[in-house]
């Protein structure tokens, strides 16, 4: 009986030891700090052997495989301890997969990851395909290979969880862009992130795709320096392509076969150049997996985007509450201010991941009425905005920015969260982040 240990007893943790016991490994789970309580049930219902607030390491390097949660960086000494030892650690995407034969759309990207996943699985899921979603979102995916029996997986992937992988391959591979994010885990180096990000191909042939955009300069260099075997399916909102997808007099014009697919970008349910991207994405590989082209347009209008998300919270004595939490990047925030038409309170600020806010400058002088950070720490921010915009205010939490805020805010204003960093000083992550803001502005 092979031993797997999985470090992290999270929902990818707790996932891939479903699976493995059903698939009759030995598996034990170890978690650094305290396990959630339904994560807990689980393991005792299921008869799993667990530990918390500690690691074993006498229980831990006896495994013949580990699946590392993607939260636990390479760097930490356990993790180098295994890899010294030459025991295979891999994620739960690499340890599921094997037991699928499902047809796998991987996504990845530094944004739009979670959109264009979404509005894949939204896209076949309406033209009754057996699809589940997985990865980054929603249940897990090593829980729904031992639960389901779905003919189809949309995967949103995220560097870390690609960085764990072997032999899995997404039939279609989904790159949205790249840029600086996470640097923290890549030693600061963007080549290290960039490399991590195309590991999305690695084991595909030239039966399967890659759906990229060819706007994106990292992306461009790496394909023009490094050999690829899949086909190569580009999408640019600035030039025309013979094959691909392209913007053109305001429409969508694809071209993935004999004949030509256009929609009017006025008619999608998502605003914002991004998302003319994100749906340039996903309607190409729902045309490679022989969706109709009518089909593809009819469920586009059915769509409804993601929380935390530029989601529209509600209107305030005219000011309208705009929560983006899930902005924890500069080129995230970038997009949600590129997208604000009218005098913007922006509420920004949290775990900086090593951010250059200069390439915000433009749209900040353009669009900011006012800054409130939301941060134990706010220096950088304040540095480099002082000279930009008059009002810059510190705040100690959701409800405090929110109030501020919507005093600094006008009639026809818009106030927007929209953080550029991660939220683990204040928050438990984006979600809890994007729950408080909205719950403040309803307590308005």
């Amino acid at each position: 009986m092979k031993r797997l240990v999985i470090l992290g007893g999270g929902e990818s943790g707790v996932g891939t030891a479903i699976l493995a016991k059903q698939k009759k490994y030995d598996v034990f789970v170890t978690d650094n700090g305290a396990i959630a309580e339904k994560y807990k049930k689980v393991l005792i219902h299921k008869n799993i052997d667990f530990e918390e607030n500690t690691h074993t390491y006498a229980k831990i390097l006896n495994a013949d495989v580990v699946m590392k949660s993607p939260g636990i960086p390479d760097k930490v000494a356990l993790v180098q301890k295994l890899h010294l030892k030459g025991i295979p650690v891999i994620s739960e995407i690499e340890f599921a997969a094997q037991y699928t034969n499902a047809i796998i759309i991987g996504i990845t990207g530094s944004n739009g990851k979670t959109t264009t996943t979404m509005l894949v699985h939204h896209i076949l899921k309406y033209n009754q395909y057996n699809v589940g979603v997985a990865g980054n979102i929603g249940d897990s995916f090593a829980q729904q290979v031992a639960e389901k029996n779905y003919d189809y997986y949309v995967l949103e992937l995220s560097s870390f969880q690609l960085d764990g992988i072997r032999n899995f391959n997404s039939h279609i591979a989904i790159l949205t862009n790249i840029t600086p994010d996470h640097l923290d885990r890549y030693n600061y180096d963007f080549n290290q992130y960039v490399a991590s990000k195309f590991k999305i191909i690695k084991n595909q042939t030239d039966t399967d795709f890659l759906i990229y955009d060819a706007d994106d300069v990292a992306i461009h260099n790496w394909l023009k320096n490094n050999k690829t075997t899949s086909q190569l399916v580009p999408f640019s909102i600035t030039k025309e392509l013979k094959y691909g997808a392209f913007l053109k007099d305001n429409k969508i014009i694809m071209k993935l076969n004999t004949e030509e697919f256009t929609m009017d970008v006025s008619k999608l349910p998502l605003k914002g150049k991004h998302n003319v991207k994100n749906v340039m994405a996903a309607s190409m590989a729902a045309q490679l997996l022989e969706v109709r082209k009518q089909n593809i347009a009819e469920s586009l209008s059915t769509f409804e985007g993601a929380e935390h998300r530029l989601e529209k919270v509600q209107k305030v004595n005219g000011v309208e509450f705009i929560n983006d939490s899930k902005a924890t990047n500069v080129n995230a925030t970038f997009y949600a201010l590129e997208c604000m038409d009218k005098p913007t309170v922006w509420i920004v600020g949290g775990v900086d991941k090593g951010n250059d806010y200069n390439d915000l400058m433009a749209l900040v002088r353009e669009k900011v009425k006012a800054i409130v950070c939301l941060g134990l720490d706010n220096q950088k921010i304040i540095q480099t905005f002082k000279d930009v915009v008059e009002v810059i205010v510190e705040t100690a939490g959701a409800e405090e920015a929110v109030k501020v805020a919507n005093k600094l805010a006008d009639r026809g204003d818009v106030v927007l969260l929209s953080p550029a960093c991660a939220s683990f000083d204040l928050f438990e992550n984006y979600q809890d982040r994007g729950k408080k803001f909205k719950q403040a502005v309803r307590n308005l």
